[in-house]
């Protein structure tokens, strides 16, 4: 006779063994955005890494500057300023904790009395030294949606240092709450900033005492949320077609031209959560230039909820689909909205408006952040690190976890009919797909 058999996953001692004075206990285990809850995937626990964190503030020279371009009815150029937080594996002074406080803000600038700045707090020492003792580490660059901010998925880029990961996350001007700019200007600079700030962090690490030898330039990952994503896409080859001219007029659409380049040959991996453009119009992939995503040659992993009522789930299944020369995974969260990535809405957000920018009315942001963490580092550890027992956890044995089955003999050996997502507790792999497609 067979019994189901309900595990308890205890996260507790993992958390406890990365770095020195690696808890503040002043701030238990799960009072932090991106603590693991007790029903969290295996691969949601946090490293071995203390995490550090510093602001940096990147100027990419000579940018065409398209807003004052279209302004003037010429081309201008300028310097274009960048904010970028980077989160890294980390040397604590005695008595250093991995506690800092984050800024992040509701609303947005260009619309009077709507932006809010509210904090947050985060598991990282705020300027702590560099570890270069186990360096150089994979490069991850993060990029936010429109608007956001670099904070934006802080649970993600701490939990990826502390694995042994530089995580960038990029402040796109004129794209951010507080800095919000014409559209024209996201669908112009996304994919330039992404690419100007993987060679800036190379170059640092390279170039700068601090940083010297801390990432490695053969293996660069790039994180994109929504019109991240869109840019993303762009990096790695993929161009528009003649759609985006009602989104950006004549002169930033023939900037947006399909490339002719086959995308940044440094990035080695791409984490797509909701990407935007693959709903509009008449076309499959939207504004997309469905040959030149043939372009992405690189393994994706596709994160998406299945009502996304923003960049639209059939949009980009079509694009997934349309990347044929990529190794790919699609994660499909079932019922839920566009907010698939972001870290959950702050108690400050009072309005319906505010509260969604963030939260998702059916799954619990936290738990989707935790099962993010435990597909990204899977996802991230095989395409990067060569790590086949994280690797592993992407071979889930059932498409739909609707479907699996977690059973036991009574003397606790596997039943011949288990086909459990691995890495779940009991009765928590539900309302989940995960899709994989060879090249």
């Amino acid at each position: 006779m067979k019994r189901v058999v309900f595990l308890m996953v205890s996260v507790l001692a993992s958390m406890t063994v990365f770095g020195q004075n690696a808890i503040d206990t002043s701030y238990p285990i799960g009072s932090v955005i991106g603590d693991p809850l007790p029903d969290a995937p295996a691969l949601a626990a946090r490293g071995t890494f203390a995490v550090g964190v510093t602001t940096l503030e990147l100027v990419n020279s000579n940018q065409v500057d398209i807003l004052a371009s279209i302004a003037q009815k010429t081309s201008i150029v300028s310097d274009r300023h960048l904010k970028v937080e980077v989160w890294y594996p980390a040397v604590l002074n005695p008595g250093q904790a991995q506690i800092t406080q984050y800024t992040e803000f509701l609303g947005r600038s260009d619309q009077p009395g709507t932006l809010i700045p509210f904090k947050f707090t985060g598991r990282a020492a705020r300027d702590a030294a560099p570890d270069l003792s186990h360096s150089p580490y994979p490069l991850v660059v993060i990029s936010h949606g429109y608007p956001g901010s670099r904070y934006m998925l802080s649970y993600l880029a701490e939990n990826l240092a502390s694995k042994g990961y530089v995580a960038v996350a990029i402040g796109h001007t004129d794209s951010t709450y507080e800095d919000v700019g014409s559209f024209t200007s996201t669908l112009v600079n996304r994919s330039l900033d992404q690419r100007f700030v993987i060679g800036e962090m190379l170059r640092l690490s390279s170039e700068e005492a601090r940083w010297k030898n801390l990432c490695d330039p053969d293996k660069v990952g790039l994180i994109g949320y929504s019109m991240g994503g869109y840019g993303a896409l762009r990096s790695m080859g993929a161009g528009c077609n003649d759609m985006v001219k009602a989104y950006a007029g004549d002169f930033a659409a023939s900037i947006l031209a399909s490339p002719s380049d086959k995308g940044d040959p440094r990035i080695k991996a791409a984490v797509l959560f909701a990407p935007w453009g693959g709903t509009l119009g008449a076309n499959p992939t939207g504004l997309w230039d469905k040959s030149s995503l043939a372009n992405i040659n690189v393994p994706t992993l596709w994160i998406a909820g299945s009502r996304d009522d923003v960049a639209g789930y059939k949009g980009i299944v079509n694009l997934f689909d349309a990347s044929i020369n990529s190794k790919r995974y699609l994660l499909t969260y079932d019922n839920a909205l566009h907010n698939v990535a972001p870290n959950p809405a702050p108690p400050e957000a009072v309005t319906l408006a505010q509260y969604y920018r963030w939260a998702d009315p059916v799954w619990d942001s936290r738990r989707v952040n935790n099962i993010n963490q435990h597909f990204v580092t899977a996802f991230l550890d095989l395409c990067l690190k060569g790590n086949a027992a994280s690797g592993a956890f992407l071979d889930v044995p059932v498409e739909n976890s609707n479907d699996g089955v977690y059973a036991l003999n009574k003397d606790g050996t596997k039943a011949p009919n288990v086909s459990y997502w691995p890495g779940f507790p009991p009765r928590t792999a539900l309302g989940l797909h995960l899709r994989k497609v060879e090249p």
